[in-house]
């Protein structure tokens, strides 16, 4: 990972915990896929995609998050809700754009729902 990415994690994870959200896990991986932060509020398991950028020439950084890179998320939601025993949680994904100058934050925007599992989960 990059310093950018990670230094967006951590802005990412700070500004959740926050808003009074539980970091359950960060960079959980799969063969396939790796999910940047898993956190929970209330009965509902999070899954949170982060792009950091520090402009938007090539698009914002939740365009980022195609249907491909979704795809592959939710497989490694699938695998993290039955390895951790989350099953019975209400689930969601989001994602969190950090836009950066220079070495500050100069926003940070939380979408949620970002996308939503089509058919069979």
């Amino acid at each position: 990972m990059n310093v950018k990415g990670k230094f967006g994690e951590d802005c990412a994870a700070d500004f959740l915990e926050a808003q009074g959200y539980k970091i359950v896990a960060r960079n959980f991986r799969i063969r396939s896929a790796e999910i940047d932060i898993i956190a929970q509020i209330d009965n509902v398991i999070i899954f949170i995609e982060v792009k950091a950028r520090s402009n938007i020439r090539h698009g914002l950084p939740s365009e980022a998050v195609n249907f491909r890179k979704q795809k592959k998320i939710i497989e490694a939601a699938s695998v993290f809700l039955q390895d951790e025993n989350f099953s019975e949680c209400a689930c969601r994904f989001d994602v969190i754009e950090i836009y950066l100058r220079g070495e500050h934050v100069e926003e940070i925007n939380h979408i949620e729902n970002a996308f939503e599992v089509q058919g069979e989960f």
